[in-house]
């Protein structure tokens, strides 16, 4: 199952999601034949995820985007670790929010972050607290679940059927997004690996000059991605 109830399609939210994602910078050099792959995921070393959260993040964000389809999951676009990195860092730690009280957490979702808790800090509560409710549920913890149950729990998760701690409300949200970003980012941030996710939807990425294109409408970019960094796909 690709689509979880109450999701946009895999490939609407793709392309409706893109837009979001625009890059401005220099490409300077070509992208490196001999370029050394990365360490596969069940091998990198985690700047914030336990082992258990690891495979939670693992197994939901490869149901968020999964690998079945035309283009690249969240798993071959790397996407646990742009979560990892940034969990770990200033968005983990919402270093630069305002995060005084009061909190209302039963306030609109127009009105913003409503907990005390970092993003860092949902996670870490959450995903066990999910976890015990997967058990609960199905016998087994997320990640040991099959596909068609990780979707069904997705589901519960978002449409707040999963009880959790009113602190934690913003759990399902942030992960979608997080996610999102990740699949997105330029690679510098660790998602997005090999700018596969541009490729895929045909965004120039950290071009500096095309500034002839955005008016040829349905007439396809000729050339490649390039990232940050001034790699190109």
């Amino acid at each position: 199952m690709t689509d979880l109830p109450g999701y946009p399609s895999r490939r609407g939210f793709l392309k409706a999601t893109a837009a979001g994602f625009a890059l401005s910078g220099v490409a300077m050099s070509a992208k490196a034949a001999d370029k050394t792959p990365p360490v596969p995921l069940d091998q990198y070393e985690r700047s914030y995820f336990t082992a258990e959260e690891w495979a939670f993040v693992m197994a939901a964000t490869a149901r968020l985007i999964p690998s079945e389809g035309n283009g690249p999951g969240a798993l071959e676009a790397r996407v646990p670790v742009f979560l990892d990195l940034q969990l770990a860092g200033r968005y983990g730690a919402a270093s630069d929010w305002y995060m005084e009280g009061p909190h209302d957490p039963g306030a609109e979702p127009a009105r913003g972050w409503q907990t005390p808790l970092t993003p860092a800090e949902v996670y870490r509560q959450a995903i066990p607290a999910f976890d015990a409710w997967c058990a609960d549920t199905y016998g087994k913890g997320f990640a040991a679940l099959s596909p068609q149950d990780q979707d069904a729990a997705l589901s519960a998760l978002q449409k707040g059927e999963a009880p959790l701690a009113p602190e934690l409300r913003e759990f399902f949200g942030i992960l979608l997004a997080n996610t999102k970003e990740g699949y997105f980012a330029d690679p510098i941030y660790g998602g997005n690996h090999d700018m596969q996710s541009w490729v895929y939807i045909g965004f120039p990425g950290a071009r500096a000059a095309f500034r002839e294109w955005p008016e040829r409408h349905n007439v396809k970019y000729p050339l490649g991605p390039v990232s940050i960094t001034g790699e190109r796909a």
